[in-house]
């Protein structure tokens, strides 16, 4: 490996919470494209990518967000070094040491820069001559974080008090702005109250604590087994017993799943004598909350931030977005108004904290909006129902060119299907034939089928199910190209 070689790793298994209802457990902000045309996850790898000397990317997902990542990497022709899917989320710690673990077989000293998904990043030249920064101090031993210069008192953000600076030969020579802004960290601060944060604001020497960093895989692992041994020798043993899936890396799950869940802030850096701090001057948001949403989005005059198909009267100051129909918002200022087709938000924005007792709700009513949007994404397409009453249900079925679903059956339900675009190949009782637009076949109950899309164009139906019984978990998989048992 050369000594410039950067190699990203992409934290991407948070879930969002406070994004919804645009954010599910599902469907997570991380692969929603809220701040352009691309996901977070795709301008991530692409910001990633571009920096000098930058390797293919390793990314730590959660499992059932695995055909999302993959989908999204393929889209934008990006070809993973290794894609890593945890059982259960377990923070960042444990997360990173797999990363670590993964690189250090091949260059212990190798430099790792680990990037959360959802970070929003406005300044490609700025952000670069961070991350060159960083990787001088991570060559020299150390473990890098990177601080944000503080605009404001946030108080949604931890805080990072600026030590003693740090020279560094490689940095200093290059006479880059900012190649002396790299302190020794003298202590970290957790989120603050409003008057804290208005204090650590005028008095200077402080940063906002970014979540992302740059270390050699040696070094966060020695600092790892320094102070949390009982995390790196779980994910460790999680990791030697790994086995590949289509693509994909599981780590052993029993040992995952029992290793202690923590940030890598806890774990190492407020432990460690070796943190330092690049403090960067680029555009940063941890993209977490509808108002940070609206602090980075353009506004119109009355500084409104709008997405969709809106009218407004009197109203300013406030992020409004519709997904799927007209929304008119009159007389409102400081508001969040989010439509979804199944759901809609109308919040204060100063009252994002409390979201989560929405998502506390629908959890103890046994409601799904939290859970999943209407449209379900599976490996092979989608689908989204229409309607639904008793004994009957109405889905609208999209599966991608080459898709195709699991040989399966259902003991309570039959199934008519309905063409709509493109050409269906459908297997019934061992039997195939290709129906095309505006045919139909029937699936009776208990039989043995399956469908895909041999053309090149995506495949539209309508599938309606009749039976006493009509849930997901009516399926009896048989043969599955993805790997999927349930």
């Amino acid at each position: 490996m050369l000594d410039n070689d950067i190699h990203p790793l992409i934290l991407c298994g948070g879930n969002g919470k406070r994004l919804w209802p645009l954010s599910r457990a599902a469907m997570p902000k991380q692969l929603l494209a809220l701040t352009g045309q691309e996901t977070l996850l795709q301008t991530t790898i692409r910001r990633a990518a571009a920096l000098p000397g930058a390797q293919a990317p390793m990314l730590v997902c959660n499992h059932e967000h695995r055909f999302h990542v993959q989908e999204q990497l393929e889209t934008i022709g990006h070809v993973p070094a290794a894609i890593y899917l945890e059982p259960v989320g377990r923070n960042t710690a444990p997360a990173i040491a797999l990363g670590a673990l993964e690189l250090a077989t091949k260059d212990p000293d190798a430099i790792m820069l680990v990037l959360p998904a959802d970070h929003f990043i406005d300044e490609q030249e700025m952000f670069a001559d961070a991350v060159r920064q960083g990787a001088a101090a991570a060559r020299a031993g150390y473990l890098v974080t990177f601080g944000i210069v503080p605009h404001s008192p946030e108080t949604g953000y931890g805080y990072i008090k600026l030590g003693a600076p740090v020279s560094l030969g490689e940095a200093s020579e290059t006479g880059a702005p900012g190649a002396a802004s790299i302190s020794h960290v003298q202590s970290f601060i957790e989120k603050p109250d409003r008057a804290t944060a208005e204090t650590c604001l005028a008095e200077g020497g402080y940063n906002w604590n970014s979540g992302m960093f740059i270390f050699s895989a040696r070094a966060y692992l020695e600092e790892l087994q320094a102070y949390r041994p009982d995390i790196l020798r779980a994910v460790k043993l999680a990791w030697e017993n790994k086995r590949s899936d289509l693509g994909f890396y599981r780590p052993e799950d029993l040992t995952f799943t029992s290793c202690p869940a923590d940030s890598i802030d806890y774990a190492v850096m407020q432990s460690t004598q070796r943190a330092v701090v690049v403090a960067a001057q680029f555009g940063w948001c941890d993209v977490g909350t509808w108002n940070s949403l609206w602090n980075i989005a353009p506004k119109d005059l009355d500084g409104n931030a709008i997405h969709g198909d809106i009218f407004t009267s009197h109203t300013r100051n406030s992020y409004l977005r519709a997904e799927s129909r007209l929304v008119a918002v009159i007389g409102l200022d400081d508001v969040i108004v989010v439509e979804t087709p199944d759901a809609v938000l109308v919040m204060h924005k100063d009252r994002s904290h409390e979201i989560n007792r929405a998502l506390e709700h629908f959890t103890q009513n046994g409601r799904r909006e939290h859970l999943e949007h209407l449209r379900i994404y599976r490996p092979w397409g989608w689908y989204e129902g229409i309607d639904k009453g008793e004994r009957f249900q109405v889905k609208r079925i999209m599966v991608k060119p080459n898709g195709k679903l699991s040989l399966q059956m259902h003991h309570h339900r039959a199934e008519h299907w309905v063409v709509v675009s493109g050409t269906a190949k459908v297997t019934l009782t061992g039997e195939e034939r290709l129906i095309g637009e505006n045919q139909s076949t029937y699936i009776p109950i208990g039989q043995h089928h399956r469908l895909e899309n041999p053309g090149k164009i995506p495949l539209h139906l309508i599938e309606i199910q009749s039976g006493t019984y009509l849930g997901e978990d009516d399926i009896v998989r048989f043969e599955d190209t993805y790997g999927r048992g349930e």
